[in-house]
Order: structure tokens, then sequence, then C-alpha cells
């Protein structure tokens, strides 16, 4: 297998800056929709008084994760806020009391066996913090029987450029990401964990290694530092060697991958109980005057968070993740979620025209799972379901390379998701038939 790769500018200004933990904010409007899969239901009404760490969103959904408040204070307003995704996604607004207290709820979880640790999980509301979103409890909640896992990879690539949160949590909670993995291993009986991360971060790898050598079984593995290292297929590739197959998962190649920062969290849960209600962000961008990380509650605006950066200017652009594979919020009244890793503000930022393709093959030779994009722009414009599937559509991993490197500035990263969108649909439309 022949892995295709580019090369981006780093601009990890943040990097050498510590974290700063931000004040609480006086108000939190936290969506019920944090994570892939099923929207959360409310367990509060309005005026019901919370605490930091109380359930407020919940679901019997599999494919979800609990919601809980990040502030103490009054529910004032059931809520529509325009998601990244043009949605009204449903959350709730809380008004803070000022008096920062914290649940009787949150206690450190009774761990004795497997099942304990995949409950204790699902109630931390864990999601993937490197920015998909995928909850946890069901990453980890496969049944052995079937099929069990021999390697954890842990995810520490953070190959998009400005975003240090990762590294960062590398530098100064190690400890926790190595006891995260150790804690998973344990409980899910997974014999071999390797931690993953690109070869421009050398601190975090010579630390980990360091923190390391008493677990021969858990090791760190150097990346090239390349994009996309950190999509999920291919830092399996790197690490095993081994090749997850289309339409299959990790786990029937028999890896578990999990961000770095997910495994803190873990570590941190494990010890207080204290659920996913804030998280590590990194600000930055051509406006930011002092490049940062803060620790900021779930549901505080971004606005306020970028505050603490300093802006040189009104931002034209505001990317919720990377400038690779993150989406433009539409206000900086846009409340913070678990997903959200990174926020960065540009100004005079460059609007492109797309021409004609001139079919040069650079997108070919960009694309890490070896696609044909120009193909597949010219099937989805013909709306040819057989031939994106035939076209292996479904393998695109959204990773934007192949928009990145055109020089037609064609939206080629933009029509691979309306085609799997497009091929989804007509496959439910044609369901039995």
């Amino acid at each position: 297998m022949t892995v295709h790769k580019i090369h981006l500018p780093h601009s990890k200004n943040s990097a050498e800056n510590e974290t700063i933990t931000l004040p609480l904010p006086s108000r939190a409007v936290i969506s019920t929709a944090q994570h892939l899969g099923a929207v959360c239901s409310p367990t509060v009404q309005v005026g019901d008084k919370v605490k930091i760490g109380d359930v407020i969103a919940d679901s019997d959904a599999v494919m979800s994760a609990p919601v809980h408040a990040s502030i103490s204070g009054t529910v004032t307003e059931f809520a529509d806020v325009l998601h990244i995704s043009g949605r009204n996604m449903p959350s709730i607004v809380i008004e803070s009391d000022g008096l920062n207290e914290i649940s009787d709820a949150v206690k450190p979880p009774v761990i004795n066996n497997r099942e304990d640790f995949l409950k204790a999980v699902r109630r931390s509301g864990s999601i993937g913090l490197g920015g998909a979103g995928f909850p946890t409890s069901m990453k980890l909640g496969f049944d052995p029987k079937e099929k069990q896992p021999d390697k954890l990879i842990i995810n520490g690539a953070e190959c998009e450029p400005y975003i240090t949160s990762d590294y960062r949590c590398f530098i100064e909670e190690g400890e926790k990401v190595l006891d995260g993995a150790l804690q998973i291993m344990k409980y899910l009986e997974i014999p071999e964990c390797i931690i993953g991360i690109e070869d421009n971060k050398p601190k975090a790898i010579a630390k980990m290694k360091e923190l390391c050598t008493s677990h021969p079984n858990v090791t760190v593995h150097p990346l090239k530092s390349s994009y996309p290292q950190g999509a999920e297929k291919t830092l399996i590739y790197s690490t095993t060697g081994r090749v997850v197959k289309e339409g299959t998962l990790p786990l029937n190649c028999g890896c578990v991958v999990i961000n770095s920062s997910t495994c803190a969290f873990l570590s941190d849960y494990i010890k207080t109980g204290m659920p996913l209600v804030s998280r590590r962000i990194t600000v930055d961008g051509n406006i930011v005057k002092k490049p940062s990380n803060f620790i900021a509650a779930v549901g505080m605006s971004i606005g306020e968070i970028v505050y603490y950066a300093e802006l040189s200017a009104e931002p034209d652009r505001i990317v919720l993740g990377g400038p690779m594979m993150g989406a433009c919020a539409f206000e900086l009244d846009y409340p913070l979620s678990k997903t959200n890793n990174a926020v960065l503000l540009f100004n005079n930022s460059p609007v492109y025209q797309p021409s004609a393709c001139i079919r040069c093959g650079r997108c070919v030779r960009a694309c890490s799972m070896g696609l044909m994009p120009t193909a597949l722009e010219t099937a989805f414009d013909m709306r040819d379901p057989k031939q994106l599937d035939k076209l292996n559509v479904n393998l695109c991993v959204n990773c934007g390379a192949c928009s990145y490197v055109c020089p037609a500035k064609r939206n080629l990263a933009e029509k691979n998701q309306l085609a799997k969108a497009f091929l989804r649909e007509h496959a439910n439309k044609h369901k039995g038939v």
C-alpha cells in the first residue's frame, strides 16, 4: 500500500505556551448534540437549578453520550442555535449563580470489571476530543467474543497547522495520557499500546518515551510529519502496517484508536468523577496577538474565549478546528462544544474562484486513500451512484488535501462529502427494491 501525503506549514505558534484555565462564564449555551450520533433530550426544565457536573441531557441510543452542566446556576431557556452544519441544534441555556458549585453526583466511579469501566466511560460524557466527536463508550464497547483487538493506538499526531491542544496535553498531562491508556488496556484486555506522535513534536516524544520506560507493552512511535498522518486509517497503517478495508472499522483489523486528550480525560474522570464539562482549545490565526491554549467551559462563547488571546482586527473568517478539516462559524457568539479543539481567526482571507480542471493529477497524488477526486467530482455532478460506488467515494476521509493542492481551486473535498451524502440517500431510497 502506497500512502500519499502532502506537507503543510506547521504554524504551531502556541506550542510552547502553557495552557491557561479561563474563568467560568456568566452564561453557558450547551448544545444537546455534542457528538456524532443521536441528539440528546433535555433532562431538566426551565427554572431548574443545576450544579457543575449535573446531567442536563441524555439519550437511550447506543451512539450517544450524556451532556452535563459546565456551570452552576439556573436553566433559563431552551434555544435553537445555528450549528456550523447549517442546522438548528437544540441547546440549553444556563445563567450562572456565581457559586461554581459542584454536583453531589460528581464522585469517582467504582470500577471492578469491564462492565463497570464501560458504564463509567458512558456516564463521563466522553467523546473523541480530536475533533471527530465519536462517543468513546461506543468505540470501546466492542464485543470481545466477536472481535478482540490486540492493539490500542493513541492518536497524538495532530497533523493540522496551528492546533497544539494535544501537544500541550502531552507536555502538561503526559502521565494522564499514559494512565488513561493503561486503564483501557486493563479493563478491555488489550495487550499492547502504541502512542503515535509526529516527529515535529520532539519534546512530547521524549516525555512519553520516558514515562513508558517501565511499561514495555506501551511504545511511542514517532511518525513522519505529513498530512493527513492523524487520519485513523493512515495512523493505523503508519503504526502497524495494517490496512482498514473499505466498509470496515479499525476493530476489524485488531485496532482501537483513541485520541490522546481523550485518554487524559478518562484518567481524570476515573480519579475525580468530574464529567466532560470543559476542554483544551487552541486559539490562533493571523489576527491573534497571543496564540494560546485555554481550558474553557463547554457552552462558553467563542468570543469570550478569544478575548483572552487579544485580536488585532475583526475576523472575516472564524474556523472551528484546523484550516484543512475545520468548519467556519457564523459569528463569535457561537458556543464551544466538546468537539472544538481549536478556533482560528483570520482577516483578509483569500477568496478563490474555481476554474476549469487542467488534468494535472495533483489531487490524485495527494489523496491518502488513493482516490481520483476529479473523477468523483464528475460522477457527483452527473448524480451517478454506480460510478461513485465504483470509485470508492466512501473511502474519502475528508482531509481536504485534494482541494489544497488543486491549482484550479476546485471544491473537490466539498464535492466528496456531498457525494457521500447523495450515495447514502440513494441507498436508503432503494432499500428492498
